[in-house]
């Protein structure tokens, strides 16, 4: 446990204390050391338990509780002292951090929140969570049927299968995503369903809306009835994301082929962004369309380009002359392997269990040891470059 927070808790209110419990016994880098319901006894539990974060709600007697912050900040300096209060007040605030207080918390308590208070006192620290390390990982694709879905659910398993990690796929297709059939899986709930609860939206709820492979993956797989207006909006999105990389190691999101608002706001918070394409004359446009249209909002300069299906067919445009088109390097390059992808799905068996041995998988594979990791990115198949790529919609016309 050299990666967890160990935490101490007082709160006199069982209401509030239990509400606080669930929320943190849902963090898997924190450990509730002990908890109390009387401010008298505290400084005691902190003495014997020397907790990383003792955590103060003020709410049952303000006075006796900013007192009690003052004496474990002079008895246990190591301790940093977060406290909770429903009060805003300016003087109450201020009193608290004269206090000792390294954070004030509104109550009821977010996830987010606290999480971010979390963040703040290990920068402050210098101290690094590393089992916290979160990666969000949006995969969008050129045109329809390049291979987005299969790339998200493949990697998600692959990077599962690590101990270290725990991993959630979420499918952001609303009308006509299919990763549950992937997977093999008839969810419960969906995101239809994390979107009727947004209001009252915590960790635990939201992990209880979760399917889980046998791979170890998690999927948030999208609404099962198609409306017209989307199950929810940028904003929400954003905030899913936040409660899920507070506890998740990677998250990775197939988007729609429409790059809706919600795609965009994916993209956005997104650490790295892999767009698919294949070598092909559709492909390859629409790649330098979406590279501008990214530019342009200034939201390209985390993503990368995966070519799928090398050695589809010996008409493929070469990977030299697309190079020259797109104006960017290749990221990576999977290899063809089309019967063996579509019998994993149709058996809803991911690549890691239905051809492990397969160079398609092994590709995989390395795509997300390289992802995890802070080396400059090889491609699979390192190809010749053009000296002075230019990208010209055209320029491919003349030589295949």
């Amino acid at each position: 446990m050299n990666n967890v927070v160990r935490l101490a808790l007082v709160d006199p209110h069982d209401a509030s204390r239990n509400s606080v419990k669930t929320l943190l016994l849902g963090i898997d880098t924190v450990w509730l050391e002990a908890e109390c319901s009387r401010y008298d006894f505290f400084i005691d539990i902190v003495n014997q338990t020397q907790p990383d974060i003792a955590l103060v709600h003020l709410d049952g007697d303000a006075q006796r509780a900013l007192a009690l912050v003052a004496q474990i900040t002079q008895e246990q300096p190591a301790c940093a002292v977060f406290v909770i209060s429903s009060s805003q007040e300016g003087s109450l605030i201020l009193q608290a951090m004269r206090n000792g207080a390294k954070e004030f918390l509104h109550s009821p308590l977010r996830l987010d929140d606290f999480m971010a208070a979390l963040d703040r006192l290990h920068a402050s620290t210098g101290k690094k969570d590393k089992a916290r390390g979160s990666k969000v990982i949006s995969i969008c694709g050129a045109s329809g049927g390049v291979g987005c879905t299969s790339l998200a659910i493949n990697l998600g398993c692959i990077l599962a299968q690590n101990k270290a990690n725990s991993v959630v796929v979420i499918d952001l297709d609303v009308a006509l995503g299919d990763s549950d059939v992937w997977l093999d899986i008839i969810p419960d709930y969906t995101i239809q369903d994390v979107a009727d609860n947004i209001s009252r939206l915590d960790y635990s709820l939201l992990k209880r809306s979760l399917s889980q492979h046998a791979s170890g993956a998690f999927l948030l797989p999208r609404p099962i009835h198609m409306e017209e207006a989307a199950p929810i909006n940028a904003e929400q999105l954003q905030r899913v994301i936040a409660l899920l990389r507070a506890t998740f190691s990677h998250l990775i999101i197939d988007l729609s082929k429409a790059y809706t608002r919600l795609d965009l706001a994916a993209i956005q918070v997104s650490d790295v962004t892999l767009l698919v394409t294949q070598l092909d004359l559709p492909c390859l446009r629409n790649v330098v369309r979406l590279l501008q249209f990214l530019d342009e909002r200034e939201m390209s300069a985390h993503l990368k380009v995966v070519v799928n299906r090398v050695g589809l067919e010996d008409s493929q445009i070469s990977l030299s002359k697309a190079l020259e088109t797109i104006g960017r390097e290749v990221y990576w390059q999977l290899p063809n392997d089309y019967a063996t992808m579509v019998e994993s799905r149709n058996n809803g068996v991911p690549l890691i269990n239905q051809a492990p041995r397969s160079k398609l998988n092994k590709s995989v594979e390395l795509l997300a040891a390289q992802l995890d990791s802070t080396a400059a990115p090889p491609i699979t198949e390192p190809a010749e470059p053009a000296d002075k790529p230019k990208r010209r919609l055209f320029s491919f016309l003349g030589n295949k």
